[in-house]
């Protein structure tokens, strides 16, 4: 089934009208740039040995349980307000920097490059955390789970392959599909023939993608202050930055995406997903996740026009205020409470 929020423009299948209209519980400021005292930050060991670095906060009496994942070049910090609002109804929050990236190493001898050999590794991460962290709570609390951009990938290939099991899935701009001027197939054929050359060197120079520093904002977030929180925690723990990918990591993602778009596997998914979609977005095809989205047997779309760029939770108030009564409303109709 697809539906469509009703303010975001016309959809391709019979729209759910959202009876909600209130925002939930506002979350200060300040909450972006410290880490909350009751909140733990760990280490968590795959099975072949590799340190990832995994923040948990959990909630008094929590209704649930929740795996927040991020973007590439992402660590939990910035997200820390986010997930605070999700603390703040009721969720019990974990994240997992992904392997290579935040707090979790690297797989290049330029710490600033983001490299991985095979999107395999995330699939293996992913799933073996899950299996792990599923098993360390109440059996009978639900679960759900969100990735943003890569880490959106990542989730809707592990529904896909079925190795995690959530009560519901949130895609927030998910990386199926990368923008390029020269088109995903052309591009991604360069990016194997360079990824063949030169396998750990950075694609290109900085930035999310080719192109000018001062482009970065624009291709991220209208609030500035929002932006800012990110260099406030580079600066606060340098280890943290990552710049751009290597050629590897691009080959990676663009195999990856058009490999699930023909995977007939998408079909079978039982996990009812919201999906969160910026069409004015200059770093992931919004078009690519819609063709996903028709697929599933249990979807929401919710889209934003030019107000909101790539990081929908990291936006100006009025779009992340939406993009959350969005999500609670969601969470509140899948997720049953006990």
């Amino acid at each position: 089934m697809f539906d469509s929020d009703p303010t975001s423009g016309p959809a391709s299948g019979p729209a759910r009208p959202h009876a909600r209209t209130t925002v939930a519980p506002i979350v200060p400021a300040a909450s972006r740039r410290a880490i909350p005292d009751d909140a733990r930050v760990t280490r968590w060991i795959a099975p072949d040995g590799w340190s990832l670095r995994r923040f948990d906060w959990p909630a008094p009496n929590p209704r649930g349980r929740f795996l927040f994942q991020a973007g590439r070049g992402d660590s939990f910090e910035k997200y820390l307000e986010t997930i605070a609002h999700l603390r703040s109804v009721g969720w019990s929050v974990t994240s997992l920097d992904w392997r290579g990236q935040g707090g979790s190493g690297r797989l290049s001898p330029d710490p600033y490059v983001g490299h991985v050999d095979d999107f395999a590794t995330y699939d293996a991460d992913l799933a073996g955390f899950w299996q792990q962290w599923r098993g360390e709570g109440d059996s009978g609390i639900p679960t759900a789970i969100l990735g943003h951009s890569m880490g959106g990938l990542m989730v809707m290939r592990a529904l896909t392959a079925g190795t995690i099991d959530p009560a519901a899935a949130i895609l927030v701009a998910p990386m199926l599909g990368l923008r390029s001027p020269l088109g995903a197939r052309l591009s991604g054929r360069i990016a194997r023939y360079m990824a063949r050359r030169a396998p750990i060197r950075a694609a290109w120079r900085q930035n999310e993608r080719p192109g000018p520093v001062a482009s970065r904002q624009r291709l991220l977030t209208h609030d500035a202050d929002r932006y800012h929180d990110e260099r406030w925690w580079h600066e606060a723990q340098p280890d943290l930055q990552l710049g751009p990918p290597s050629w590897t990591w691009l080959s990676e993602a663009f195999a990856g995406s058009a490999a699930l778009a023909c995977d007939p596997r998408v079909e079978t998914i039982a996990t009812p997903v919201l999906m969160l979609l910026a069409d004015a977005d200059k770093l992931v095809d919004p078009h690519a996740a819609v063709r996903i989205v028709e697929r599933l047997r249990d979807a929401r779309l919710v889209r934003f026009g030019p107000e909101s760029a790539h990081e929908i939770l990291r936006e100006s108030d009025a779009v992340r205020d939406r993009a959350l009564a969005a999500l609670d409303a969601f969470l509140d109709d899948t997720v049953p409470r006990r």
